[in-house]
């Protein structure tokens, strides 16, 4: 990919963002995995299967999106030079979600400060799974940053990395996969066989990016708050591995440094509570004013991760 396709594909993602009325390519993947997991379901049942079926599907919709946005982008170059550069435009603004990710948070955060905590409420509903009717602010705004810190990975980082690494065909491909972990990769009793490969392959797909995330925090802070750098690594060396994912707890404990405050703690899923560890422990317990810092420390990470991703595109195709 070159430069110039992923500035102007960043740039329209800044300028429109996701509306809802378009077309996205994750809503088509979205239909594609919950059809797949219909039809399978239909054919059979019981924890062999439903790993074997899950697997076939995670694998199938993973490969198939990564060769057939290869096979439009191809033939879009050969109709026309500038046609081809368009479509690569247009799909890898589909992979990234700078705008859409401040404006949900933003939201969130603006009837917070407002004093609506019912509104608040059921807009932070649409960003996280966790039950959110019996939220305080202070678990909003935590639910904000965990999300904000998730987030940066999912939505941003990680699709540049892959744009770097292998173009759109390799970042639809990872968009797919993060799709499927957010639609099976539970471990509830209907997935915890047929999700699994999805949170797998998940696992593995995030595995460079949340670090990279986690250390574009770190330099972040440096640039918004110079004295929290320190906590913000040491956070992260410290507490990144407590969470129960192998990635999510990367960026999560690098963003509760920069801020300090304590993230983690109890959320209710459907009624049960689960209990996280607290990353971070030794820090006051989240804020309204530290979810607004948040979102500017995510737009921060969000230049700081275009800028490195172009000038490496830069070096690699001048050499």
């Amino acid at each position: 990919m070159r430069p110039r396709v992923l500035a102007a594909a960043y740039l329209l993602d800044c300028l429109a963002g996701d509306p809802q009325w378009f077309p996205h390519p994750v809503r088509l993947i979205g239909k594609c995995i919950h059809q797949g997991e219909k039809s399978l379901r239909r054919i059979g049942s019981g924890p062999w299967y439903d790993f074997t079926a899950g697997s076939l599907l995670a694998g199938g919709l993973t490969v198939s999106s990564g060769l057939f946005t290869y096979w439009v982008l191809r033939q879009a170059y050969r109709k026309h030079r500038s046609l081809g550069m368009c479509v690569d435009i247009f799909l890898a603004w589909t992979c990234l979600a700078t705008r859409s990710l401040l404006e949900e948070t933003s939201n969130v955060i603006d009837v917070l400060e407002a004093g609506d905590l019912t509104q608040a409420r059921s807009r932070v509903s649409r960003i996280v799974g966790r039950d959110t009717h019996n939220l305080d602010a202070t678990e909003i705004s935590r639910a904000v940053i965990e999300t904000l810190a998730e987030s940066l990975c999912d939505g941003i980082v990680a699709p540049l990395f892959y744009l770097a690494v292998g173009g759109v065909p390799t970042a639809m491909a990872y968009k797919t996969i993060n799709t499927l972990d957010s639609m099976i990769g539970h471990r509830d009793d209907r997935y915890i066989y047929f999700g699994r490969a999805a949170a797998r392959l998940d696992d593995i797909a995030n595995f460079l990016p949340s670090r990279f995330t986690a250390l574009l925090i770190g330099v972040a802070a440096l640039l918004m708050r110079p004295r929290t750098l320190h906590s913000s690594l040491t956070t992260w060396l410290r507490d990144g591995g407590k969470h129960a994912s192998p990635n999510a707890g990367q960026p999560e404990s690098a963003m509760a440094g920069a801020l300090q405050v304590r993230l983690g703690g109890t959320n209710i899923y459907g009624g049960e509570a689960t209990s996280t560890p607290y990353l971070g422990d030794e820090f006051k317990p989240p804020s309204i004013a530290a979810a607004r810092s948040a979102m500017r420390l995510t737009a921060i990470v969000s230049l700081l991760g275009i800028a490195a991703t172009c000038l490496f595109l830069h070096a690699s195709n001048r050499d």
